[in-house]
This record gives C-alpha cells, sequence and structure tokens, in this order.
C-alpha cells in the first residue's frame, strides 16, 4: 500500500516543493509522529511556501500579507491535522483546497466593513479571482461578458459582485484626506458636509404661511401667481379677470399687509 505521498507533485495551484532535502522516508517518519510537537514543525516548515503561495494570491491592498500568512499557515496546520497518509493520496491536493477554504472564510467572516449575503461575498472573490487571472491571460481587463462566460454565471450576477466588492471596505468620515496642496489636513466629513443656507427660509416660510390665512384669497391666488407661478402682471390680469393696474394694486396691498402680520407674529413669539 502506498504509503504517505510523493510530495514531489504539485498541482496548478501549489508552488514550487518547499524543502527537496526532506527525503520520502522522513516525510514518512514524520507523518507517523506528527502528534509529536517537533515532528508537527517540522511538517509546518516543509510545506509552508505552498501556504505563502496561496497566501499571496490573495493579496490585495486592504489586507496585509502578513495577516493572510497567518490565515494560511492556519489552514496548513489543520490540513496536517486531519490528512490521513494511509489513503495514499498527495497532501498537496489535500491541502491546497483546506487552505484556501480558510482564506475564504476569512474574507467573508472578518473583512467586510458592510454586511453582504454570504453566497454574493463567496461570488465577489471568485469574480476578483477571475479578473486578475483574466488581465494576465488577456493582456487587458476582462468584460463582464467574458466574466460571466469563464464563471460560467449571468451577467447579472457579475454585476451584483462587483458592485458588492464596494462594501468591502468602508472609509470613515473622521479619517484625515491629505492635501495635494500642501493645505493642513482634513477629514472627509468637513468636506462632504456644508450648511444649507435655506434652513434659515424655513423659519421665514412658517412666519408666510400663519400671515397668508388672514389675507382674502384672492390676493393669496394673486401672490402665487406671481412668485410661485412666476407669470407676469398681465398674464396674471388675464387670468384672474381684472386689470393689470388692478393687479399691482392687489400686489402692493397684500405685500403690505404680509409685512404686518409678520412683524404682528414675531413680535407674539
Amino acid at each position: 500500500m502506498t504509503t504517505a505521498i510523493d510530495e514531489t507533485t504539485t498541482t496548478s495551484a501549489a508552488p514550487p516543493k518547499a524543502d527537496t532535502r526532506t527525503s520520502r522516508r522522513e516525510l514518512d517518519v514524520l507523518w507517523r509522529h506528527r502528534t509529536e510537537e517537533s515532528a508537527r514543525a517540522a511538517l509546518v516548515t516543509r510545506f509552508m511556501p505552498l501556504a505563502r503561495s496561496l497566501a499571496r494570491r490573495y493579496e490585495r491592498s486592504s489586507e496585509s500579507l502578513d495577516d493572510l500568512l497567518q490565515v494560511a499557515s492556519l489552514g496548513l496546520v489543520k490540513a496536517i491535522d486531519r490528512f490521513d497518509p494511509e489513503r495514499g493520496n498527495a497532501f498537496v491536493s489535500f491541502a491546497v483546497p483546506t487552505i484556501l477554504g480558510e482564506l475564504r472564510r476569512y474574507f467573508r467572516d472578518c473583512c467586510w466593513d458592510v454586511h453582504v449575503p454570504r453566497g454574493t461575498q463567496e461570488r465577489t472573490l471568485k469574480v476578483e479571482e477571475a479578473e486578475r487571472r483574466m488581465t494576465v491571460d488577456l493582456g487587458r481587463s476582462p468584460t463582464v461578458n467574458e466574466l460571466a462566460q469563464y464563471l460560467e454565471i449571468d451577467t447579472e450576477q457579475v454585476l451584483d459582485a462587483m458592485a458588492a466588492s464596494q462594501a468591502y471596505g468602508a472609509l470613515s468620515l473622521d479619517a484625515p484626506r491629505s492635501s495635494m496642496t500642501g493645505e493642513p489636513a482634513t477629514t472627509y466629513a468637513e468636506l462632504l458636509g456644508s450648511d444649507d443656507e435655506r434652513y434659515d427660509l424655513v423659519e421665514d416660510r412658517v412666519t408666510i404661511a400663519r400671515a397668508l390665512e388672514h389675507i382674502p384669497a384672492r390676493e393669496r391666488l394673486v401672490l402665487q401667481l406671481r412668485f410661485a407661478e412666476d407669470l407676469t402682471q398681465s398674464e396674471i390680469a388675464e387670468r384672474v379677470g381684472v386689470s393689470q393696474m388692478q393687479v399691482s394694486r392687489l400686489l402692493r396691498h397684500a405685500l403690505e399687509q404680509l409685512r404686518i402680520l409678520a412683524r404682528a407674529g414675531e413680535d407674539e413669539d
């Protein structure tokens, strides 16, 4: 029966062999004694290049390589603990999916600043990985249709994954933002937020609304046509059925009444 594995066999996802000085006989001994701390540590050292290679596949600007290496190392340790050399399978073929699963779980559970459904998270990682591979193969960024064909999913799912990737990282409004002109650093909140000048008009609108309740209906209509619908006095005269001179008188009288009523309201307040 085949014993512990031909460790020189690699998959497309595996890196070059780790420590070629470790013979197959020595590996057999290490697997038999892997419950011992020294043997376990030797196995981890032997296959650490595999974990390092897989971690680099998921390296991104928002996650440090050191963190990815720690996660990949944890996956390697789990693979060593779970591997059964008596089955005659290569350890590499068992370790690769175990380590990748640990990395994907890390991205899914620990790295998203905004909650996204698990299926969408996994699809987003697949789309990003496919995009990196196809960019290398094609020499350019792949289109949405090309990604959909490569992953055998709908274009809508690709677009959904691309949109979901924006939720991976969130930026605090209190984060400092450096200036290209040498000016003192400011926060994003200071740039995005501003005082709404129309807030000052709210109180005036309330005051005018109260005053309008005490003005005759025809004068209210003239005011609405002039200042809300922006009609000229001649157009108002035609609409109301009076002369332009009468419209001018109605406007003057209505505005004067508004001023008096507004002042009275302010005095009461």
